[in-house]
């Protein structure tokens, strides 16, 4: 089983999309996407193009209400 590992931001932001939440809003450090349904807002980290580090991926992944496993399929 492939293993999480830390990801781009952008790559962060485009899964979420693909999951249909709506955004990013806001800029700066962090940008905000926000499911339209659910209501549920995430908090993504854009630091100069950093990737994000594995636990900081868990805590979004949580959020978002998947699995690890769910998330590496998409």
């Amino acid at each position: 089983m492939p293993r999480l590992s830390p990801e781009k931001p952008l790559m962060v932001i485009h899964k979420l999309r693909r999951l249909g939440f709506e955004g990013p809003f806001g800029g700066g450090r962090h940008v905000y996407m926000r499911h339209p349904e659910t209501r549920v807002k995430i908090s993504v980290p854009v630091h100069g193009g950093r990737d994000i580090p594995i636990k900081t991926m868990v805590a979004i992944i949580r959020e978002a209400g998947m699995l690890v496993e769910e998330w590496l399929a998409l």
